[in-house]
């Protein structure tokens, strides 16, 4: 073949085409550069709304790997490039990688409720996912907690936002709620005054709201009491512990005895 011939071809190709190449390689790196900022400006608007840093990385990614696909398939159409088949593929290999990660991608979407919705933050107590402890860190893909005897258990995101989920300690204050029982041969005024009589005695009641003792139930062998003060979040367990020992011992004191549950066997001989 004649070479005049190829490099004239060669020549009015480029000159035919120019453009649309110099259009395609400005779409790519200012389609890039925009990409950069808005993953930047994305980055920074999370970190200001305190979300967590995993989170913010891994949304950082998504976004700029995302934009960029744009940003391809607009430089490739600018060459004149059919972008309707690669869409399909892209389309189909989505799909085929959805549902073999529908777990994980399941996982991620509660990390990412959890972390925007903030039902609970890292050193709260809370109940969820069958597990309770406090929280020690909140990941895409799951949530690891520190159980009262010491355990570390990760539980999956999914777990947690399809269950029920309780803070134990989102509020300042909680409510005891205790139970004692006493026979139905004692005095009933003699053991509410023991019970306030207690209660008055810790600085760590709280007055407002004022605790509640009162007759709950007149059980089968015992007149049962509630007993229900109100206390700072982190002094619950050691009033709840510290109440049911000193109530024990003032009611012992007082002549006041807790019943517990009996079973009298008679026996009745059979005359011939």
């Amino acid at each position: 073949m004649d070479i005049n011939a190829i490099t004239e071809q060669i020549t009015i190709y480029i000159t035919d085409y120019a453009w649309n190449i110099l259009g395609a390689i400005l779409i790519f790196f200012i389609g890039k550069w925009v990409a950069r900022k808005v993953t930047s400006l994305l980055g920074k608007l999370l970190t200001r709304q305190k979300i967590d840093e995993t989170l913010i990385r891994f949304l950082d990614n998504i976004s700029y790997y995302a934009l960029m696909i744009v940003v391809l398939m607009a430089a490739a159409d600018q060459l004149g490039i059919n972008t309707t088949s690669f869409l399909a593929i892209f389309g189909a290999a989505g799909l085929a990688v959805g549902l073999a990660l529908k777990d994980s991608l399941s996982n991620f979407a509660s990390g990412v409720m959890l972390v925007f919705f903030r039902p609970f933050k890292i050193g709260d107590v809370v109940t969820a996912g069958g597990v309770t402890g406090k929280i020690e860190s909140i990941s895409v893909f799951s949530t690891v907690f520190v159980t009262f005897d010491n355990q570390r258990m990760i539980v999956p995101n999914g777990q947690i936002t399809n269950d029920v989920i309780t803070n134990i300690n989102a509020n300042p204050t909680r409510r005891l709620d205790l139970v004692f029982g006493i026979s139905y041969e004692d005095n009933i005024i003699k053991a509410k005054q023991v019970f306030k009589t207690i209660l008055g005695a810790d600085s760590r009641i709280l007055s407002d709201p004022a605790p509640l003792i009162a007759v709950s139930e007149l059980a089968d062998s015992s007149v049962n009491f509630f007993v229900r003060p109100w206390v700072k979040t982190d002094d619950y367990w050691n009033v709840k512990f510290d109440l049911t020992e000193k109530i024990k011992l003032a009611l012992d004191e007082a002549g006041i005895s807790i019943p517990f549950p009996q079973t009298d066997v008679h026996l009745y001989q059979k005359e011939d």
